[in-house]
């Protein structure tokens, strides 16, 4: 597994966009949150980092034209379209609910709060893509070695 470059680089892409969401979160609000560097939402979309380097070196390495590539880049799409979407939509609804708990229940509610930042703007999801494809294209480019043969 550890020989695997298409992993490799595509676990890289996504560490690397976790810690750009701490330093953004950082530059925003000027504090370090290291929750940010495991929590899901925020700026750029560490899934759709991960899932673009992943079906950039898929490409790279099987082919654009072959099976594995298609596979790559459907699930790529399934993967930003749910982070866009589903999650978003439920991240918006823990705001709303924990809203009307706060408001009708004031103090008396003993439940930890809905977490509400779960999924993506369609921004934060295209930048997370751009950075997994640059990512693995730097690494493929800077290391022909695992290119296609």
């Amino acid at each position: 597994m550890l020989d695997n470059q298409v992993l490799l680089v595509a676990l890289f892409a996504c560490l690397i966009a976790q810690i750009i969401k701490a330093v953004v979160e950082l530059l925003k609000n000027g504090k370090i949150n290291v929750r940010y560097l495991i929590s899901t939402g925020g700026m750029p979309s560490s899934h759709s980092a991960l899932v673009g380097s992943l079906a950039t070196g898929v490409g790279m390495k099987a082919g654009w034209d072959s099976s594995e590539f298609a596979v790559a880049a459907i699930f790529a799409v399934i993967v930003m379209y749910d982070a866009a979407g589903v999650r978003q939509a439920a991240g918006k609804q823990a705001r709303l609910l924990n809203q009307i708990i706060e408001e009708l229940f004031e103090d008396k509610f003993n439940e930890e709060r809905l977490k509400e930042l779960l999924g993506h703007t369609p921004v934060q999801v295209f930048v997370g893509l751009a950075l997994g494809v640059a990512i693995s294209l730097l690494a493929f480019w800077t290391y022909p070695q695992v290119a296609p043969v």
